[in-house]
């Protein structure tokens, strides 16, 4: 079954960049999702992998400008 059709929709690209490790705050360092957001996204519907991929963004844009 493909995730399209295990999710009930059409899918979304995973942000996942193969750097696989979570920080002290349960955050992926490499794609910014957290725990819960890494084990949910096979399940998670379109508009919810969509709302993921939106939150992981905006954190690691904030990452990136405290960086600086």
């Amino acid at each position: 079954m493909s995730d399209s059709t295990a999710n009930g929709g059409d899918s979304v690209a995973s942000p996942c960049i193969g750097t696989c490790s979570l920080d002290s705050s349960d955050l992926c360092v490499g794609c910014f999702r957290s725990r819960m957001e890494i084990t949910r996204w096979s399940s998670a519907s379109a508009a919810e992998q969509q709302a993921i991929v939106q939150q992981s963004l905006r954190r690691r844009q904030a990452h990136d400008q405290s960086a600086q």
